[in-house]
């Protein structure tokens, strides 16, 4: 989901709770935050988790790094604010928009076997589909879809959590939340800006389905999680479980108001923008196998690697399903972020070989603070692997 929404939807954060019922109660201000870690890492890296269990008001964090030295873990607070059971290190949650990476690899495999065009209408592959209010799919390409070009309006920004937490475990229907996002009219013509649309990754999934006549999961399934090896890695479809150990899913929904546990929902409302589950080990190797080559040919991973800027002053830029963004310690890193209910979650990967991905049971209801945290973790630990 869009990683601008955690901020967003505190207002109206009374309603919310009302919503939702039962709160859980808020981790108790003595706890110190639990550190667990299978190898070293370098100080600035467990400040940075202690903050965010601390100052930053999350309950949980875990960072996993992978470099030419291993693979560590590092994690701070807890899984659970009623047991205080500490955050695994092992742990699967839910990644939101970092589902866009696995999309966008599968429809650039399907433009190096012939079978879509990148700059195609995708009217081509979705006749009929992208229509009303000044939307229309006979000028909006594939590529846009995938860049965040198209000027289709985010479904995101008129669904809310309230209003998914009002049936959480509802099935949304991903022709039903296109058609929520093409009742507005385009954020601007195709082509002639950027902006984050969480719509574009829906209608891409609908693309893999009419090309290939299976689920935009089948194929990642079958084209990326078999061929990798990522045992932790699920699209789940309608299942509002996650498998195997994981932290509790928490959203704060009011400035000092308790947590609210909100694991469980039908992830069917991020479809293919954002409903899948991994862990860090398997988003560390499934980035590292993208950005060096494995899963696109060389031509394709050009094209997704090819960015625009995005006007973000930290530098961020937007390829095809992957952004980059420039390292303090030279070089840039790439990857992406992702924020569902009761998760966030940001991962990098260099094309040397150095991986990090860290993730935090609380969203929505963070705040600026934790953004920066959570990006500063990776970069941090990126950059502890850097040996020029």
């Amino acid at each position: 989901m869009n990683v601008v929404k955690r901020r967003r939807v505190l207002t109206g954060g009374l309603t919310l709770a009302a919503v939702a019922g039962a709160a859980a109660a808020a981790p108790r201000g003595d706890d110190a935050p639990r550190m667990n870690t299978s190898a070293e890492h370098p100080p600035g890296l467990r400040a940075i988790l202690h903050r965010l269990t601390t100052a930053d008001g999350v309950p949980g964090a875990l960072v996993e790094t992978r470099n030419r030295r291993g693979r560590a873990v590092l994690t701070s607070g807890v899984a659970n604010v009623k047991s205080h059971a500490p955050m695994r290190r092992d742990s699967r949650f839910r990644i939101g928009s970092m589902t866009k990476p696995f999309v966008a690899t599968v429809v650039l495999q399907l433009v190096g076997e012939h079978r879509v065009a990148l700059d195609a209408p995708v009217e081509r592959y979705l006749p009929g589909v992208i229509r009303g209010h000044g939307n229309d799919g006979r000028i909006i390409t594939v590529r846009q879809l995938l860049q965040h070009t198209s000027g289709v309006p985010d479904y995101l920004a008129h669904l809310t959590p309230q209003d998914v937490l009002e049936d959480p475990l509802a099935h949304h229907d991903t022709r039903d939340l296109v058609n929520i996002a093409l009742a507005h009219p385009p954020t601007f013509e195709p082509g002639t800006g950027w902006r984050y649309s969480s719509t574009n990754y829906l209608l891409a999934g609908l693309l893999i389905e009419r090309v290939t006549g299976h689920t935009y999961g089948e194929e990642i399934r079958r084209r990326v999680i078999a061929p990798l090896g990522l045992h932790e890695t699920y699209v789940p479809g309608d299942a509002p479980t996650i498998p195997g150990p994981h932290p509790r899913g928490y959203a704060r929904p009011g400035e000092n108001a308790p947590l609210m546990d909100i694991t469980a929902v039908n992830p069917s409302v991020a479809g293919a923008a954002g409903s899948m589950i991994s862990s860090g080990t398997d988003l560390n190797r499934f980035l590292d196998a993208l950005v060096r080559g494995r899963l696109l040919r060389p031509a394709q991973l050009r094209q997704m690697m090819t960015t625009r800027p995005t006007g973000n002053p930290d530098g961020r830029a937007y390829g095809l399903g992957l952004e980059s963004r420039p390292l303090p310690c030279g070089d840039l890193y790439w990857g992406h972020g992702g924020d569902i209910l009761g998760y966030g979650t940001v991962g990098g990967a260099t094309t040397d070989g150095r991986q990090a991905t860290v993730m935090v049971n609380l969203n929505p209801g963070g705040t600026e603070a934790q953004d920066a945290d959570m990006k500063a973790a990776v970069q941090t630990a990126l950059c502890e692997g850097h040996h020029p």
